[in-house]
């Protein structure tokens, strides 16, 4: 794996969490295959990969009208993040991203901006003995409008007190891209670096 650093005007860092700071897609993959197949559903590997950064309940509408199914938001999110639970001990960190994180902890403000939800991130957070490197976190309960949108990000520059242009987001995910850039901040496309 190749080192990551931060843009030298950078006076902030928010990392996406999921296929990013945590290696959780293997995880999360599994969770909705198995969640998936119950309905009929078969999430094609790929396309969770396109959608990566979109919250649970999102891809289940995207799913319904992609393969004409009826999946009920609220009860398959609950099912799906169940299954995932099932596999957060096979989570590791993501080597050079946890690396950077350690690295730049208590020196500059860092912030924790993903799709997921309070529950899995804080279980996701201990999995990987990273809950400590982070106060300030944003994920899909604190904004109305997800990845691509900017919110999320917009939201983590607010609540650490830097300017949107002097953050660097560290993403694994096109969604969290386009979110970092209609932000206008500095950002990693950390599978480069794989």
């Amino acid at each position: 794996m190749k080192k990551l650093v931060i843009n030298p005007k950078a006076k902030a860092i928010i990392f996406d969490l999921d296929g990013t700071l945590a290696d959780t897609m293997p995880a999360h993959y599994l969770a909705w295959r198995e969640t998936g197949l119950k309905y009929g559903v078969e999430f094609p590997e790929d396309l969770f990969y396109k959608w990566a950064g979109i919250p649970t309940y999102k891809i289940i509408g995207m799913l319904n009208e992609m393969f004409g199914s009826s999946m009920d938001p609220v009860l398959v999110d609950e099912e799906k993040e169940h299954a995932f639970l099932k596999h957060i001990d096979t989570i590791k960190p993501i080597q050079n991203v946890f690396e950077l994180a350690l690295s730049y902890h208590q020196k500059i403000p860092m912030s924790i901006g993903t799709g997921g939800i309070p529950e899995i991130v804080d279980k996701t957070l201990k999995a990987i003995d990273a809950s400590h490197l982070f106060s300030i976190i944003v994920t899909a309960k604190d904004v109305k409008n997800h990845k691509p949108s900017p919110d999320t990000f917009l939201l983590c520059a607010e609540r650490m007190g830097i300017a949107p242009e002097f953050c660097h987001v560290f993403e694994d995910g096109n969604p969290g891209i386009e979110a970092a850039k209609a932000a206008g901040m500095f950002v990693t496309d950390i599978r480069l670096f794989q």
